[in-house]
């Protein structure tokens, strides 16, 4: 059994659950695998790497890629948070590959993560990585950890926006999020 499949073990048998219940056999294991293979990928992602490959730009236009979709996991409370991410920037004499922006993305969310620190962390590795002259990303997901809490928030989405360099005051770039209406 691996350290996080003891842990995961010792969790159920923190929790009033009836452990010698069929269903719960070999729980430790797939949980433990869903989280290394799905939701904490994104700790093997480096940001300077997927914007390596760059191309030279004359043309200045601000690039924007809408309905990313994103999953990343609560650092607060160990729960799954879903949604979409909308990315733009202003090259500083390069671009990359639309592909490289969604490996980005995904990388950057499929961590332990709060929102407004992953749409920030998005932004800024476009800026420090790739020298855009400006990169902004909106998000809007919905958090398990909220949804979970009672009726009223069962249709609650989060909603975060954040500009840098040159697209700062710039709304045009990216679509409304729910948030912003």
């Amino acid at each position: 059994m691996t350290p996080a499949e003891a842990a995961i073990a010792a969790l159920l048998d923190a929790l009033p659950v009836d452990r010698d219940d069929p269903e719960l056999a070999g729980t430790p294991g797939r949980v433990e695998a869903l989280w290394r293979e799905h939701l904490l990928t994104g700790y093997a992602v480096d940001p300077a790497a997927v914007l390596a490959e760059r191309m030279p730009d004359a043309s200045g236009a601000v690039v924007t890629v809408t309905d990313l979709p994103i999953h990343g996991a609560c650092p607060h409370h160990l729960t799954p948070f879903f949604g979409v991410a909308h990315v733009a920037y202003e090259p500083g004499g390069h671009i990359v590959g639309l592909g490289q922006l969604e490996r980005l993305v995904r990388g950057l969310a499929s961590r332990l993560v709060l929102q407004e620190t992953l749409c920030g962390a998005i932004a800024d590795a476009l800026m420090e990585h790739l020298g855009a002259r400006g990169a902004a990303c909106a998000i809007e997901a919905r958090h398990l950890c909220l949804i979970l809490r009672g009726a009223e928030p069962q249709r609650a989405r989060v909603a975060t926006r954040v500009a840098r360099g040159s697209l700062v005051g710039r709304a045009d770039v990216l679509p409304p999020v729910r948030g912003d209406r």
